[in-house]
């Protein structure tokens, strides 16, 4: 297991340790996303892809 490669008595420990980075990972991915189907130009009627995403 996982554990005992990392040297942890116990899983809880290894998903408290890693758990952040995961979410982390997530938001920048989310991000990312979000920025890339983001209108380019400054058009006030073009809608809000961010808003969905978040």
């Amino acid at each position: 297991m996982i554990k005992e490669l990392l040297g942890h008595a116990h899983i809880g420990v290894t998903a408290g340790v890693y758990a952040h980075v995961r979410l982390r990972l997530q938001r920048q991915a989310i991000d990312t996303l979000g920025d890339a189907l983001s209108p380019t130009g400054n058009d006030p009627d073009a809608p809000s892809t961010a808003a969905a995403i978040r």
